[in-house]
């Protein structure tokens, strides 16, 4: 099988991650639930985890990094733990529904949420943050790489327009953590929400949200967190504030083996070959008889995702044929972002979305074109 759906979760690992959480489930105890060998070494590794991704993302303190098992429920954690009835936020066309179901429940809560619009194209109206600016509006929160397109947001652009008027930033860094450059300080960012399988290379189960220092968040679930038992109440400091109940340490030990690889391969290498897969691949197949290739591909800057339809056929239909026929897994349908496909056209079609990973190669990208050349002569 040729796999080019690392957008929906990478599918190969560095090896050390299955290793650390053999490791892990054969040694650790649960963190912050006692003073042995086992509770120890796992709170330890869950510390070097936050530490990891404190300096990979920018965030100045490593007990602000608050995990999560996913980048889903960071989202929630932070849409619902800092605005409410009578806020008003921005968002834009391009989010997926772990973003837009959140804001949509807090509209129906009292909230008002405005999207900046895109275009036929799938281009951003940036000059749109300012028109849907109101005196009540609280915070801008958008995605940083469409799942969808792999087109990027100018988050710099993004960050210095919620500080010029005081607005929280929150990201969506669900498909750029990893790949692209973050840095919470230097663009703005008031919260980033990630998950750990798709570009940090770790386990499913795993994500979070790195918040800067004074973001007050209300929490979405309370319970057990191993300190201030006798309190009613949960914690106020990070990141117990956040991290109700026993947290997957064996998962976070696999997603800090992954960090180490990141850190020690580099993310610029990872991603110059990520990019330059997605590039030879949209090079053999945009100018195809019948084949449509969606997104920005004069942007200096993109998720290493190649979205496509051929001809009329269901995207379902071209997905099952580029599976069963020549072994290559893709992602067709709605991507959970129907925001972008309105815009683009794709509602009824859905779209097939091929998205790479610094495990896949250039014979596996030329065979994915192949493929797609025969399907699109036989679509005529």
């Amino acid at each position: 099988m040729i796999y080019l759906d690392n957008a929906a979760t990478t599918q190969m690992k560095p090896p050390t991650v299955a290793t650390a959480m053999l490791e892990a489930l054969s040694s650790y105890g649960n963190s912050g639930r006692g003073g042995h060998a086992g509770a120890l070494s796992a709170a330890r590794t869950i510390y070097e985890t936050r530490e990891k991704l404190a300096a990979l993302l920018g965030c100045p303190r490593a007990d602000h990094v608050c995990f999560t098992s996913n980048s889903t429920q960071a989202l929630n954690t932070a849409i619902s733990g800092l605005l409410g009835p009578g806020d008003h936020v921005i968002s834009t066309d391009w989010e997926h529904n772990s973003v837009l179901r959140p804001l949509y429940r807090l509209r129906e809560q009292g909230a008002e949420v405005d999207f900046v619009p895109a275009g036929r194209n799938g281009r951003l109206d940036y000059a749109a943050f300012a028109r849907l600016l109101r005196p009540h509006t609280k915070a801008v929160v958008c995605t940083h790489a469409s799942n969808l397109t792999g087109d990027v947001v100018e988050i710099g652009r993004v960050g210095r327009f919620a500080r010029e008027h005081g607005l929280l930033f929150l990201l969506d860094a669900s498909q750029t953590a990893g790949v692209l450059p973050i840095d919470m300080t230097a663009q703005g960012i008031d919260v980033v929400c990630f998950t750990g399988h798709k570009g940090l290379m770790g386990p499913q189960g795993t994500g979070g949200l790195c918040l800067r220092e004074g973001v007050e968040i209300r929490p979405l679930a309370v319970g057990g967190t191993g300190v201030q038992s006798y309190s009613e109440t949960q914690p106020r400091e990070y990141p117990t504030r956040l991290e109700a109940g026993t947290l997957n340490g064996h998962g976070l030990a696999g997603l800090n083996a992954a960090l180490d690889f990141l850190r020690e391969t580099g993310t610029g290498v990872i991603y110059a070959h990520e990019d330059a897969l997605a590039s030879r691949f949209v090079r053999r197949v945009r100018d195809l008889p019948g084949v449509t290739v969606y997104g920005d591909w004069a942007a200096s800057l993109r998720a290493p995702i190649v979205t496509l339809n051929i001809a009329g056929w269901d995207s379902a239909q071209v997905s099952d044929q580029l599976a069963e026929r020549f072994g290559i897994a893709t992602r067709p349908g709605a991507h959970c972002a129907p925001r972008l496909h309105r815009c683009l056209g794709t509602e009824e079609q859905g779209a097939v979305r091929f998205s790479w990973s610094y495990f896949n190669t250039e014979a596996e990208t030329d065979a994915a074109a192949a493929a797609v050349g025969i399907l699109a002569r036989e679509a005529l």
